[in-house]
């Protein structure tokens, strides 16, 4: 064997020794297994409605977008979902990527130099970490949800610009960032807040239009917005929302937008159906998070600020055990172990779901208090 078939052995049984080995699932549409671990919030994934959008938009465009937006990869399915995703949240434009992922990275590095500071919340997700990286601004973690430590430092930084990160519902703890304040102490020292509204898009605020829209920080030039359209929409995508004048930034320098191909036209075609029924059936949106009040009495945790809810385990070993049993009582839940954790605790993870009926939801709640 080669150094680096020998490395690679190491590195498969120090994860297995740890316990952190994961491995891909097939997940069969047909199954009947309750869902509470996918972020399909809304069930929209499968409605006919959003089905047919996406199979409209691939008849129209084709199967892929064919380049990248700055050549010949903008369509006009891509225009009309960035107007109206930036109607429905109430900010002036919008930007869609090929991935949630790639939308964070472009937000945050494109928006950084030399003379920027990047203060982030220290539970951000994943891609808002890697875009740090990326953006090789000089980078300052605060505590979690702390808005005086957020003033703190930008109060005594020595760069001209800052970003602070955040999310305005977090994707391990499910818990809400203080939007509104921290909104305010950005203004106050000329810092830019830069909010994934991943996990509140189609759950929280009027109708689920988010947390910055419920506390009128949309029309403000210093707050930008990042999303997912894979989540309570259903799809597959991202999108930046912001000022026009951050739009056009975004489309001269964002490596991530500049270079890769556009999103796809099923997903964009998707996501816009998918955003008509978010606005034409407002039920949902309290449904799913009627359907996560429910789940956290059973859980006996908090009601989340949206559909996630997090439940602590002693331990790794006590969380894998609980998520298979639960599966073989036909409930698929999550966990999030060490290092996936911010603060190092394991965590059973679940999801609500707006689409469960009552005998379903009854069935959850039994297997749940089961666990627990």
């Amino acid at each position: 064997m080669s150094a680096f078939d020998d490395w690679l052995s190491a590195q498969a049984r120090q994860r297995e020794d740890a316990g952190l080995t994961r491995r891909l699932v097939i997940r069969h549409p047909a199954e009947p297994m309750i869902d509470l671990a996918g972020n399909d919030y809304l069930g929209l994934s499968r409605h006919p409605r959003v089905i047919a959008g996406a199979v409209a938009a691939a008849e129209e465009f084709g199967a892929g977008a064919g380049a990248s937006r700055l050549v010949t990869g903008t369509l006009g399915i891509h225009d009309e979902l960035e107007r109206s995703l930036a109607e429905f949240t109430g900010f002036p434009s919008a930007l869609v990527f090929s991935t949630g992922y790639h939308a964070n990275l472009s937000a945050v590095s494109a928006l950084v130099d030399a003379d920027t500071l990047v203060v982030s919340d220290a539970h951000v997700h994943a891609s808002m970490i890697d875009a740090c990286r990326l953006g090789r601004a000089l980078v300052q973690v605060v505590p979690h949800n702390d808005v005086a430590a957020v003033d703190a430092v930008l109060r005594a930084r020595t760069q001209e610009r800052a970003l602070v990160l955040v999310e305005t519902i977090y994707s391990v703890l499910g818990d809400a960032a203080p939007v509104a304040e921290l909104a305010e102490v950005c203004s106050a020292r000329g810092a830019v807040l830069v909010a994934d509204e991943a996990h509140a898009l189609g759950v929280a605020g009027v109708g689920g239009r988010g947390l910055l829209h419920a506390a009128g920080l949309c029309d403000r030039p210093d707050v930008v917005a990042t999303l997912t359209l894979s989540k309570s929409l259903g799809a597959q995508g991202g999108a930046v929302l912001g000022s026009p004048a951050v739009r056009e930034h975004l489309v001269n320098r964002a490596r991530p937008f500049i270079y890769d191909t556009g999103l796809a036209p099923a997903a964009a075609g998707g996501a816009l159906a998918a955003l008509r029924v978010v606005e034409d059936e407002p039920a949902r949106v309290e449904r799913v998070n009627l359907v996560a009040a429910v789940l956290a009495v059973a859980c006996g945790v908090d009601v989340p600020a949206g559909a996630v809810l997090a439940v602590p385990m002693p331990g790794p070993s006590e969380a894998v055990a609980a998520v298979e049993k639960a599966a073989g009582n036909g409930l698929r839940i999550g966990c999030f172990r060490p290092p996936s954790t911010p603060d190092g605790i394991s965590r059973l993870r679940l999801t609500a779901h707006g689409h469960l009926d009552d005998s379903d939801l009854a069935r959850a709640v039994e297997v749940l208090e089961g666990l627990l």
